[in-house]
């Protein structure tokens, strides 16, 4: 009978805890064998991590094929014989197979629902495989070891930890087995996802990616150390970086419990990591003087000290480059005395939300190619007039007009398109001078021109008063959140207005001040109780927040319940903003809409509403 985890298993043995030092340095044969280009069609690498979720540990130069993660590792050759058991001589280090243990196949199922698919690598005893998850139709990522392997324990407790952590930014464990004779790890498959070893082959990262990934890595590892998880495996090939810009970890925890990797100093290990890959982002080069990861080595100093980013390559962020070498301090890096090293990735990340923001490159726009006309514009394009260089084509001008049609016929159709033509117009002068002559009888003389002043005594169209700066009553307030119910919370929402400016509702806390880039905005929606006519909206923030004032419709059928049910009605960006309609309008619901958030000084950005007032 399977064994199965539960939501329950108390977090514990989170890397793979063992006796063996860790040593920050990489030695050169597992630099060598470092984390490769995730395969084009989203295969598993060594680690049995996805091409979109787990650690990639296949390692190839920048263009070549997927290779195994280690010097031992033993790539999954194209003919399936090769892997059936006694096809070669496994290495030593390799637990020995038990006889009565079938080797797994394609198309085996594993709990009568995850269908092995391919095999990627086997490594070191275990196996890692793209399958699929029959029951929910959907690709998922498996690790695969038999029961009597010497890492099980420490990889389900390792799994186990991962599952509860649930922090977006991690590739999710969604399954931990102990069956039998086989164990294995079910984990989350993201298709859309590129390993970083994939991106560096293309070129150095510009500035804006560079701090992106540090912030978001720095954050994620910061939030995963606070609940005793550590990676201690963070190569280019554990990170992915989705079609929407965002990164992602794969393998936390996992994979150093599959080696057996395990450090006396986890933060540290983790911190000094980032920055190996910061420094790899600004430079496409690997910080060690090994070559590692399809990236060339650099060559240290006297006395084993790094060379600064901004010095290997022209053009580099300084401050993304101080902040690489504060990192790597412990790896040979020098860091300034104003700026101390960081050692924790909480540090990391207080570090690089003290830099300004970087903005995104404006993009780039192609000279778009000379019109070419054809011959029905402008000329003809005489077959002479290509130069014998090779020149582009001119068009010649019309110097003939074309013949027209020869005898009687010809003569016919002139004059009878010239007589429909005289008819035409005509007929349109006659009814033009018709109208004016019944105009004329039907204005008497006791008509005149409207006084300007009866004009100007009309009331505007629309029947809206003007503005008469009364304060509008709010009914209730509800959250507007496109990610669906359950994610912003509606249970403070009334203290935004309150009347109190020492209260506040806020939003959840997000990695960046566009939200994260999960979605374009929260907001809150105010019921005013019935329609009243609304001219100005004000808002108090704690920081300075960008904000949009929009309105439903005054004949809304229902509550609106989406975006697209409101209408914009003005912006504005600050900490004390009015927002004002053009003309007064008349409507019951008002939506305050944030749209970018501020820094709360902890590396989370949170938009916060202090007070809210409405007039008339």
């Amino acid at each position: 009978m399977a064994e199965r985890s539960t939501a329950a298993v108390d977090v514990a043995n989170s890397g793979g805890d063992g006796s063996s030092e860790h040593t920050s340095r990489p030695p050169a044969s597992e630099a060598a064998a470092a984390d490769g280009a995730q395969p084009q069609d989203g295969a598993v690498d060594a680690a049995g991590d996805t091409a979109g979720d787990a650690d990639a540990s296949a390692d190839t130069d920048a263009a070549g094929p997927a290779a195994s993660d280690t010097v031992e590792a033993t790539p999954v050759p194209p003919d399936p014989a090769t892997t059936e058991p006694g096809a070669g001589s496994p290495p030593a280090d390799r637990d020995p197979q038990p006889a009565d243990v079938p080797e797994p196949h394609s198309g085996d199922k594993l709990a009568r629902r995850y269908r092995l698919e391919e095999c990627v690598t086997r490594l070191d005893g275990f196996s890692s495989w793209r399958a699929v998850d029959e029951k929910l139709r959907r690709a998922v990522g498996v690790h695969l070891l038999p029961s009597h392997h010497r890492q099980v324990r420490p990889v389900l407790a390792a799994a186990r930890s991962a599952a509860l952590l649930g922090d977006p930014r991690f590739v999710q464990v969604l399954d931990a087995v102990e069956d039998g004779d086989r164990v294995y790890v079910v984990h989350e498959w993201l298709p859309d996802a590129t390993p970083l070893t994939a991106v560096l082959a293309a070129g150095p990262l510009p500035a804006h990616e560079c701090y992106e990934l540090v912030s978001q890595l720095a954050q994620a590892m910061a939030v995963a150390h606070r609940e005793g998880l550590a990676h201690l495996r963070l190569t280019p090939g554990s990170v992915l970086r989705t079609a929407t810009g965002q990164y992602r970890v794969r393998g936390l925890a996992v994979n150093a419990a599959l080696r057996g990797i395990s450090s006396d100093s986890p933060q540290r290990t983790d911190t000094e990591a980032i920055g190996a890959l910061l420094y790899a982002a600004l430079t496409q080069r690997w910080p060690y003087e090994e070559d590692a990861y399809g990236l060339t080595g650099v060559t240290q100093l006297s006395g084993g000290t790094l060379i600064p980013p901004d010095q290997v390559r022209a053009g580099v962020h300084r401050g993304l480059s101080e902040l690489a070498m504060r990192a790597l301090v412990n790896d040979g890096a020098t860091a300034s005395s104003e700026n101390p090293p960081c050692t924790t990735p909480e540090e990391l990340a207080a570090a690089v939300a003290e830099l300004p923001r970087i903005p995104p490159e404006e993009p780039t726009f192609l000279q778009p190619t000379p019109y070419e006309r054809t011959t029905y514009q402008q000329g003809v394009l005489a077959p002479d007039a290509v130069p014998m260089g090779g020149g582009a084509l001119g068009p010649v001008p019309v110097t003939d007009a074309p013949p027209t049609l020869p005898g009687r016929t010809g003569k016919v159709l002139k004059w009878g398109v010239s007589a429909l033509l005289i008819a035409a117009l005509g007929l349109g002068s006659w009814q033009v001078a018709d109208a004016l002559l019944r105009g004329d009888k039907a204005k008497g003389p006791a008509q005149s021109e409207p006084d300007p002043e009866e004009v100007s005594g009309e009331e505007p169209a629309g029947g809206e008063q003007p503005a008469s700066g009364q304060p509008v009553d709010i009914a209730s307030a509800r959250i507007l959140d496109p990610k669906g119910a359950g994610r912003e919370s509606a249970e403070k929402a009334a203290l935004a207005f309150d009347g109190d400016p020492g209260t506040y509702w806020q939003t959840l806390y997000y990695r960046s001040a566009a939200f994260g880039n999960l979605k374009p905005g929260v907001g809150l929606i105010l019921d005013l109780g019935s329609v009243q006519q609304v001219s100005d909206l004000k808002v108090n923030f704690l920081g300075e927040t960008s904000v949009d004032f929009l309105a439903a419709p005054a004949d809304a059928a229902g509550r609106p319940d989406s975006l697209g049910d409101f209408s914009k009605v003005d912006s504005a960006t600050g900490t004390d903003v009015t927002l004002s309609a053009k003309q007064p309008i008349r409507t019951r619901y008002v939506l305050v809409w944030l749209t970018e958030l501020p820094h709360t000084g902890d590396g989370e950005y949170r938009g916060r509403i202090t007070e809210i007032g409405i007039t008339s």
